[in-house]
């Protein structure tokens, strides 16, 4: 039990010796990333420098206690960041003291949300992120952090903070390229890139942010207005409850809502992309509770909502970190910065961190696998690009619902419509199967046998009682019997079940004879209060399809469905022979 709550332990339990060297290579590298980024998202929220290290270092180690994902990190992000701000900046009117108390309140109730959806099983939700939503999210994510760091990389202050208006920003600015600071951007991209081919095992990230640090300071390109990420105050956060009170909180609740969504969904998308990546699965009520407890963490020690950093994620990934041991050896990392590497902290030279996020986002990116849903499905393909575009355009958490919505809508809309199949007999095969399978396959004489392909509920009830009736009407001659194989019929209600008692009427009045073949427990539910079985009739009703030709054809003196099935194919091989 406790390893199923602390699923660390567990990993501690399996550990293998070799990769301690790529945990803590890898929890180095967040943290050359998390440190700085994490004071930037800080500031991008309107708080002092040093509370984006507190969300950066308690939570950080909680989540590596309790979360299923092995390369998950988290922290500040920019859409929480920005989520923070508006909705509580408005309420603070200006008091800082005022605005962190807000924060950490925030953090905290939202927390208690998520642990209490994880322990009643809430994290369901997630299932509605299909592989096109991750694909397409993940895309979005990355081209939004490429978009937002080049800015930085070109030495170019952009107000804009949305992908589009700040792109189109750059474009009108590209006159103001800071060359100094470009010259360090691309530099630190090509150490990246040549790292990582020539020494792929080691710390790509790590070393060229220490080595373009060394060059700005060596060369004094500092002088030259190439921006560092500045003086950060050191000391560690102090525990308190944030003191709002109930009305306070009372206040904040729907807002903390709000957040729950944002920081589980960015979260658990950014874990399952990486999950399926290295190919193992994720626990979404694990992941919600893991999530909660590092907020409530947050809220406790001063800090802010953090959520699934996905540039500190693919630090992670790419730098081949294996267990969650790296998040705690990033927190401690974050610690140590936070207590005595302040002043060093000072120099990171800001387009090289761009040019390290940059590097990472790249490595999100899947064509391949738009590509994939282009050949196997266009819907998918489309819903994909869909997730990509709401990401960008109009925010994480609208594009997703969107996309989900629309899935959710393509489902709806091939159950109000299923594919149904009229089954026969194929030469070659045995049994009653689909007539499309063969040129060759020929229906039985005198019936129809039919496939309805879909649960049978409120919505495409009238649609299958039209469409059976509309093959009757259509037969040529027209049928005695109709069989309806009721195996892919998986749910029925009271709608359901009144349309397949309207259908006996209906079949009647046109001398055809409703059989039921392989019926499931749902036609008795519904179907016995209602009297179907009698008017059906218990000799109407069998358990194969089969059967139900067999005594159908015994019924009519016609001899066995072999005996008509043999008929046919000697008609086709003498068709075969003429021909």
């Amino acid at each position: 039990m406790l390893t199923d709550w602390i699923p660390l332990l567990r990993d501690l339990r399996q550990y293998r010796k070799e990769w301690l060297t790529h945990d803590v290579v890898a929890g180095l590298s967040v943290t050359a990333v998390q440190v700085p980024t994490a004071i930037a998202y800080a500031t991008l929220a309107g708080f002092p420098p040093e509370v984006g290290l507190y969300a950066s270092i308690l939570p950080v180690l909680v989540y590596a206690l309790f979360g299923s994902s092995r390369q998950l990190v988290l922290g500040p992000d920019a859409a929480t960041c920005a989520m923070i701000a508006a909705l509580l900046l408005p309420i603070a009117e200006g008091d800082l003291n005022y605005y962190l108390k807000l924060s950490a309140a925030m953090a905290l109730t939202a927390g208690l949300l998520m642990v209490f959806g994880g322990m009643t099983r809430m994290g369901f939700i997630v299932n509605f992120f299909s592989r096109p939503i991750l694909i397409g999210f993940l895309n979005g994510i990355a081209l939004s952090i490429i978009a937002g760091q080049l800015g930085k990389l070109l030495g170019i202050a952009v107000v804009s903070r949305d992908f589009g208006p700040s792109l189109l920003e750059l474009t009108k600015r590209l006159g103001e390229i800071h060359g100094y600071s470009l010259g360090v951007g691309l530099a630190t991209l090509a150490l990246l890139v040549l790292t990582r081919r020539y020494l792929p095992r080691a710390p790509a990230a790590l070393i060229a942010l220490l080595a373009t640090s060394l060059g700005v300071f060596l060369l004094g390109l500092d002088a030259r207005a190439v921006k560092l990420v500045g003086e950060v105050p050191s000391g560690l956060p102090s525990f308190a409850l944030p003191g709002l009170g109930y009305e306070g909180v009372q206040g904040i609740f729907m807002s903390a809502v709000g957040l729950v969504i944002v920081c589980f969904t960015s979260g658990m998308l950014t874990a399952r992309s990486f999950a399926a990546r290295n190919g193992y699965n994720i626990n979404a009520d694990q992941e919600m509770r893991a999530i909660g407890f590092a907020n409530m963490a947050s809220g406790l020690c001063g800090g802010f909502a953090v959520t699934g950093a996905d540039s500190r994620t693919a630090v992670n990934d790419a730098s081949g970190g294996k267990t969650q041991l790296v998040s705690v050896i990033a927190a401690l990392a974050t610690a140590g910065v936070a207590l005595f590497l302040t002043q060093p902290l000072g120099h990171l030279p800001v387009p090289a961190l761009a040019a390290v996020l940059i590097f990472s986002a790249w490595g999100l990116l899947d064509a391949a696998g738009i590509r994939r849903l282009r050949v196997i499905d266009r819907f998918e393909f489309s819903l994909s690009l869909l997730t990509t575009i709401g990401v960008l355009t109009i925010g994480v958490l609208p594009g997703v619902v969107i996309a989900i919505m629309l899935a959710l809508l393509n489902v709806l809309i091939k159950i109000y419509r299923p594919a149904d199949t009229l089954q026969g007999i194929v030469p070659g095969l045995e049994g009653y199967n689909d007539l499309s399978f063969s040129e060759d396959a020929r229906p039985v004489p005198g019936m129809i046998i039919y496939r309805f392909d879909a649960p049978l509920l409120f919505f495409n009830a009238d649609y299958f009682k039209v469409r059976i009736l509309s093959l009757v009407d259509g037969a040529e001659p027209r049928p005695r019997w109709f069989v309806l194989n009721a195996e892919s019929i998986s749910q029925l209600d009271s709608t359901g079940a009144q349309a397949v008692d309207d259908l006996v009427t209906e079949l009647k009045i046109r001398g055809v004879h409703l059989v039921v073949a392989r019926p499931k427990l749902y036609m008795r539910k519904y179907g016995q209060p209602m009297g179907l079985g009698q008017k059906i009739g218990a000799d109407n009703i069998f358990f194969s399809v089969h059967s139900a030709v067999e005594t159908i054809l015994a019924r009519e003196g016609r001899g066995s469905a072999a005996d008509d099935g043999n008929s046919l194919l000697k008609g086709v091989s003498g068709h075969e022979k003429g021909a």
